[in-house]
């Protein structure tokens, strides 16, 4: 059976990840494919790697937004696919070859089936970090000029099945921030710990520390997640290391809860510190404010999704994953949903395979309810 149209692009675009702000194959690839559409139905205009295209409304009394990211992550791939990552130490483990594609697929539909009012879709760079819908909202001024009313998105989702559309009014995705601590002590001979500060044991006891933070300050109620995800230090088996960094991020469902941990962060890092007579130092890195569905336009999707018999709804909890998405929704009404790839591995893995078919599933869907939306 021959590949439709979407599949083949996808898989080209999984050949090609990129670190964010660097999407320039990308970037060229769909600039490449967008100008074979009808000019004169829709304006562009770039910023940095991102790509703004707004299809004129044949009626327009306000603009419908949709996002798409682009970059990829510093992963080695390792799935069965014949179309792997030709970028070593790069790969599409977060579905933005999924999320590019399916956006093309409606924007060839709308430019080719005029609605009333103008859709503009926003193909955002670096969403994995450092994180360019911030800049993009503060610097772009196609993006001021064309601010839609509305604003909508999609994230690939690897635990539901093919047809399944997930989402929720309200909080949907975390409060997320990086976090990353050096510690610099003494180093020496491994024979003589008495004349070092060992930097490798004050970072283990550190680690230890930071985990009590969620479990004794943090309402049960609430939600909240401190990971330690990576630690360097030291050189060489019989050297005392002189120094440590622990990389990790936070997640929580609540600004106070963030502050909360920060704050308690700072505690225990002043205390390794004075037991450890070393120096420290904290960086938050790129910090993601929570995915807030707007109630109102996200239950009139939901309502309109229980309607379309090709996909099955899902009122889903919240989840602690964080999305830059959530600076668009600060500023425009709007929602994020999960689409359904039946996958067993999981987002950020280097085996994850989604299913294909849930590109043509988002297509239909988005491509229905942006003619439900923009022709009211």
């Amino acid at each position: 059976m021959s590949l439709s149209i979407y599949h083949e692009i996808r898989r080209s675009l999984h050949l090609i990840p990129e670190k964010g702000f660097e999407e320039f194959k990308t970037q060229q690839f769909l600039l490449d494919y967008i100008k074979q559409l009808p000019e004169d139905r829709f304006d562009l205009e770039t910023w940095r790697t991102g790509i703004l295209v707004k299809v004129k409304g044949t009626n327009p009394t306000r603009i419908i937004g949709y996002r798409a990211d682009m970059d990829g992550l510093p992963i080695e791939e390792e799935t069965t696919y014949a179309f792997r990552s030709q970028h070593p130490g790069y790969m599409h483990a977060c579905g933005h070859d999924f999320h590019m594609s399916i956006a093309l697929g409606v924007l060839t539909h709308i430019v080719n089936h005029p609605v009333q009012d103008d859709v503009l879709f926003i193909f955002q760079p670096a969403e994995e970090g450092p994180g360019g819908a911030k800049p993009m909202l503060e610097e772009c001024t196609a993006l001021q000029h064309w601010k839609p009313d509305m604003i909508m998105a999609l994230h690939i989702a690897p635990e539901y099945p093919v047809g399944t559309i997930a989402t929720r009014e309200g909080i949907l995705f975390a409060n997320t921030s990086e976090l990353f601590i050096d510690l610099v002590g003494k180093g020496g001979h491994a024979a003589f710990p008495h004349t070092a500060n060992d930097m490798v044991v004050a970072a283990s006891h550190l680690v230890t520390q930071l985990q009590s933070i969620v479990a004794r300050n943090i309402d049960p109620l609430d939600s909240g997640v401190v990971t330690i995800g990576k630690i360097e230090g030291g050189t060489k088996q019989n050297i005392i290391a002189e120094k440590a960094r622990l990389e990790g991020t936070i997640r929580t469902l609540s600004l106070d809860s963030m502050h909360k941990i920060k704050t308690r962060i700072e505690a225990l890092v002043k205390g390794i510190e004075a037991g450890f007579a070393c120096q420290a130092s904290i960086d938050y890195g790129s910090n993601y404010c929570q995915v807030y569905n707007d109630p109102s336009l996200v239950r009139e999707f939901m309502n309109w999704v229980e309607t379309n018999e090709s996909v099955t709804l899902i009122e889903c909890k919240e989840a602690m994953t964080g999305e830059d998405f959530g600076y668009f929704l600060e500023e425009i009404p709007g929602f994020l949903f999960w689409l359904g790839v039946d996958t067993p591995y999981g987002l950020h893995h280097s085996k994850i395979e989604p299913s294909e078919e849930a590109i043509d599933v988002a297509i239909n869907l988005l491509t229905q309810y942006i003619h439900h939306l923009a022709n009211k």
